[in-house]
């Protein structure tokens, strides 16, 4: 049921992580805290925090030993009542009292505060610091202040580890005042978040981007165009860091920690890209050092599509503290340590291969061989050319839509090294850079297979003798590809893959070579049985590939496109060898 989405999530927490243990007072007093915690027992300040719901991990998803000692969650987008807040205090604070880490919300102020006099009252050694770290809005005339954001994670971290390093209350309170003082965040979304059982508001409309809004969707500073990621970057901060509204004490020179916070509903790959854009405009545009940078999901506003940025002025304190270990489950723990001013990728590992670079590339003069090669692969390649469209047709019915494209592309790319690199003289070296070519440019599973494919047979093929393959050498390094296919791809003969075409193509080749007939005819009767192979995937039912999802009436219209593309080119070349031979 929607009232009991909170509760509901805090068992799931606590299942979750051993750490971490709730008060019993549900449905009404919803608190998490650190199970190995008591306040007969604990000897350190304890540090509290919490607010309304809906923004996980914060808060509860940040306590454990370093960080939060509890954190006390209301309902959804609603501050949590006075009487949850005492029986957090009650339940963690030992003689060394604890300290409250309040976003700035109204109702949090106040049902903070009136819960720490209540506190104080009952002899609890209590203090509070107020986080308020939204940069989007002008400076308030009112008495609202700025509103507190994902910057309060930073500001939790800091006061967890000096809280765990023994400090006093006192102490451990200027550390986060300081923190919450050096701390600046903006937001951007775009989407309006969807609170449990309502309809989500299109408050937005297509195409568009709110810049600045709160953490529980209400408006922010203005409604924009979509931009691209790194002008959206630059704006927001620009906004922080601006030195009109001087919300953070931060300027050229200085040392500064950067998190970028996906708001609920973004993917890690676009938060990535955020920071990937973030760190070199900080470093260029603004003169600053990055020290640290936390890229996640910190504090979400429910299933709202976009992120925050917050930026922090970093000393040696602020660093120590944020490296500090913790065990709160959602605290990004790789982070920590200089990172280095600029990343250079690692050198590519050289090639263990055994060939050198001298036996490589288009010989001046080709041998019989070596032009009898160049034209089988001429022929082989373009025919996968010009079936591109029909093998995208037939894909897009039984797979993903792109086998001819990526077909194509190999093919393309075989046409255009054979003209340099291929050293047709020697058919070993010349398969094997074949697969060189292929594994360059074709994706998916067929350019890996298409691989595997060359280099068993380059291995079959490369011992023997480079003067002249034999005709009988050649099948069986057919043979020795196809078993590296069917052994590394799962698929035999049946399974409705390149191996239909390949596999009755082998067998037809070896039977008709063993039987004394001409090569080049072996050849031909060979590649009608490839064709006959592809042709009859159409009555198999699929059991390797995109196509085991599609149902056999489908598969029943069309034939396999890997095994058409491979009957196709062993066609072509089959048929190029004949017209070779009986031209001369």
């Amino acid at each position: 049921m929607v009232a009991d989405v909170v509760t509901e999530f805090i068992e799931g927490l606590v299942e979750t992580y051993p750490g971490l243990q709730f008060l019993d007072g549900f449905p009404q007093v919803k608190v998490v805290l650190r199970a190995d915690v008591s306040s007969a027992t604990y000897n350190k300040v304890a540090v509290i925090s919490g607010g309304g719901s809906g923004h996980e991990p914060a808060h509860a998803g940040f306590v454990g030993e370093g960080m939060l000692t509890a954190a006390i969650c209301g309902d959804v987008f609603a501050s949590p009542p006075v009487d949850s807040i005492l029986a957090g205090i009650r339940a963690v604070t030992g003689p060394m009292g604890c300290l409250l880490i309040v976003t700035n919300y109204t109702g949090d102020r106040l049902n903070f505060g009136l819960a720490a006099e209540q506190a104080k009252s009952e002899g609890y050694k209590v203090e509070i610091v107020i986080v308020g770290d939204d940069c989007a809005l002008p400076p308030p005339r009112g008495i609202a202040g700025r509103r507190g954001l994902a910057g309060t994670i930073l500001v939790n971290k800091i006061a967890g580890a000096a809280a765990a390093a023994g400090l006093s209350l006192a102490d451990v309170a200027a550390e986060a005042k300081r923190a919450s003082e050096m701390v600046g965040t903006m937001g951007v979304a775009l989407s309006v978040c969807t609170l449990p059982g309502q309809v989500t508001s299109d408050r937005l409309g297509p195409g568009k981007m709110e810049l600045g809004l709160g953490i529980h969707g209400e408006p922010g500073a203005a409604v924009a165009d979509l931009q691209p990621v790194d002008v959206v970057v630059s704006h927001v901060l620009k906004q922080i860091l601006s030195t009109e509204t001087n919300y953070v004490p931060i300027t050229r020179g200085n040392r500064v920690v950067l998190m970028i916070n996906g708001l609920g509903a973004t993917p890690v790959m676009e938060l990535m890209i955020a920071a990937g854009k973030a760190v070199p405009n900080l470093q260029l545009e603004h003169g600053l050092a990055v020290e640290r940078v936390y890229t996640g999901s910190f504090m979400t506003s429910l299933d709202m599509a976009g992120f925050s940025i917050s930026i922090m002025k970093a000393d040696e304190v602020i660093l120590k503290h944020l490296d500090a270990t913790t065990k709160a489950p959602h605290w990004p723990v790789g982070v920590d340590g200089n990172r280095p001013p600029a990343k250079i990728p690692v050198p590519m590992p050289p090639s263990h291969s055994m060939k050198s670079d001298e036996s490589l590339g288009r010989p001046l003069q080709l041998s019989q061989q070596g032009h009898v090669l160049e034209v089988t692969i001429e022929a082989a390649a373009e025919a996968v050319v010009n079936l591109r469209d029909r093998l995208n047709e037939w894909d897009s019915k039984v797979g993903d839509g792109d086998c001819g494209s990526t077909m194509y592309r190999g093919a393309t790319a075989i046409l255009e090294d054979k003209k340099k690199y291929y050293p047709l003289n020697d058919a070993a070296e010349t398969v094997n850079e074949i697969g060189a070519s292929i594994r360059r440019v074709m994706g998916g599973t067929s350019g890996i297979l298409y691989h595997i494919f060359c280099k068993a047979a380059y291995a079959k093929l490369k011992a023997s003798s480079k003067s002249g393959i034999t005709s009988k050498q050649w099948a069986e390094a057919l043979e020795a590809s196809i078993a590296a296919v069917s052994k590394y791809g799962g698929a035999t003969a049946g399974y409705r893959t390149m191996l239909d075409a390949l596999i009755p193509a082998a067998a037809v080749l070896q039977e008709r070579l063993s039987a004394g007939i001409d090569p080049s005819t072996a050849f031909i009767l060979s590649s009608e049985a490839a064709i006959a192979g592809a042709e009859s995937t159409k009555h198999m039912q699929a059991q390797a590939g995109r196509s085991t999802y599609i149902s056999p009436e489908i598969l029943a219209s069309v034939p396999d496109p890997g095994a058409m593309a491979a009957a196709a080119w062993y066609r072509a070349a089959a048929l190029a060898v004949k017209d070779m031979y009986q031209a001369s």
